[in-house]
């Protein structure tokens, strides 16, 4: 893992949000029991598109809190990085997993994942949050951030391995690891 990378991230949401966080105003984490990284600011790596397409789709539901999508921009210091892409990293997850599985015999049972294509991620939440638990019981560094590959959306193409909606998400634990904000220019 390296020790010090930076990514730009990019978030989808109301423009009087962008406006407050570019002004100033903290931006509040996530803590939904669903979120896919477990809780924490949510980001697309490299993708303002993407981020632009998620918060006009949210504006459309019902009840939803955005009104005018818009893209905020950051870039974020991803330090102590639970890097999904890494092996390593990966083998820390199942791990956290087995352990929490093995909590069934003493009455725990673990949440599922939901959804047509599971994006309500209440296990994966459980498990990324007890992981974060674990080291910080054995005083080991914490994680500032979660970087994951999500393969989403219909392929490509026939046959393809590659879908319409892939990309990679930076869940970052630790405002301090956001050096600033931005607001992208975005054109469609």
């Amino acid at each position: 893992m390296p020790a010090y990378s930076i990514a730009l991230g990019y978030h989808g949401c109301d423009s009087s949000v962008a406006k407050a966080i570019i002004e100033g105003e903290d931006m509040r984490p996530s803590a939904k029991p669903y979120d896919w990284l477990g809780h924490g600011l949510y980001f697309w790596e490299d993708s303002p598109l993407r981020a632009m397409a998620w918060a006009k789709k949210r504006c459309s539901q019902k009840g939803s809190k955005i009104k005018k999508p818009a893209v905020l921009g950051a870039v974020i210091d991803l330090g102590n990085c639970l890097n999904l892409i890494d092996a390593e990293c990966l083998i820390e997850v199942q791990a956290t997993f087995s352990a929490l599985q093995s909590m069934e015999e003493f009455g725990l049972s673990l949440p599922e994942n939901k959804g047509l294509q599971l994006e309500k991620r209440y296990r994966d939440c459980a498990v990324f949050e007890w992981l974060h638990q674990l080291r910080e019981e054995k005083d080991l560094a914490p994680y500032s951030s979660v970087r994951g590959f999500f393969s989403e959306g219909e392929p490509l193409y026939p046959g393809a391995g590659l879908h319409k909606q892939d990309h990679i998400q930076i869940c970052v634990r630790s405002a301090v690891s956001i050096i600033g904000f931005f607001r992208p220019r975005l054109k469609f």
